[in-house]
């Protein structure tokens, strides 16, 4: 059976569309037969890496901070497939920054140097083997998620494990307004979960589906430009 770690990155947790989408996209892992848990960054005191490197060259593998972090390391190296749900805040929010700089316990400091950088990976203990990224942001283009796919795919071949592939959503708020869109999109999202879990990987099809434009850029421009000038006239 598949284990799946989903950590959701979002301020908002389950009131936020990263948990909306997130949500689509495990119960399809489910209907695979996936057992799947989900873990929000928010209610966890992870603090800063301190940077010492004791987990690497001292206390192989084990991190000399005591916090949350140390009850998340044991489901990390069991979990197959690691989801990570972040919202863009140019470009992420702070504790899963802290998250992602915390896995270095469970990275083996092997070094190669393949696909032209310097690269790791897990410990033989770890057993993910797939990596993939769920985002949702406010704005028009998915290409305003990019600085976050780069990141998460940069930690997959870091820890020589497969990126799966990044499933974006942009202007999602607007899928309130736009329900039959809205509920084409969160059912490609569920059919992408299954997908990974029956079939490995998430078709290209499924992908665009899911990223369709809700509606027009200048619309989108337009409205938050009235949204910003009416709270400018309001608070002077």
């Amino acid at each position: 059976m598949t284990n799946v770690l989903a950590i959701n990155g979002s301020a908002r947790m389950e009131k936020g569309y990263t948990h909306k989408v997130l949500t689509a996209f495990l119960e399809g892992m489910k209907e695979a037969k996936a057992t799947v848990e989900t873990v929000f960054a928010k209610r966890l005191k992870i603090r800063p890496c301190l940077g010492e490197f004791q987990c690497w060259f001292e206390k192989v593998g084990e991190c000399i901070q005591r916090d949350d972090m140390g009850s998340l390391l044991p489901k990390l190296r069991e979990a197959d497939i690691l989801i990570l749900a972040i919202p863009v805040y140019l470009p992420l929010p702070g504790e899963m920054q802290n998250f992602l700089n915390r896995l270095m316990p469970i990275v083996e400091p092997v070094l190669e140097f393949h696909e032209g950088r310097t690269r790791a990976k897990f410990h033989d203990d770890v057993k993910i083997s797939k990596i993939v990224l769920v985002s949702v942001g406010g704005w028009w283009e998915k290409d305003n998620l990019a600085t976050v796919v780069r990141i998460v795919e940069d930690v997959a071949r870091d820890a020589n494990v497969e990126f799966s592939g990044a499933v974006l959503r942009p202007h999602a708020f607007l899928m309130d307004e736009h329900k039959d869109k809205a509920e084409e999109v969160l059912s490609a999202v569920k059919s992408a979960g299954f997908q990974l879990v029956k079939e490995g990987k998430i078709s290209p099809e499924t992908f665009e589906i899911i990223s369709q434009p809700l509606i027009a850029e200048e619309e989108l421009r337009a409205r938050y430009n009235k949204m910003y000038l009416r709270a400018k006239e309001s608070s002077s």
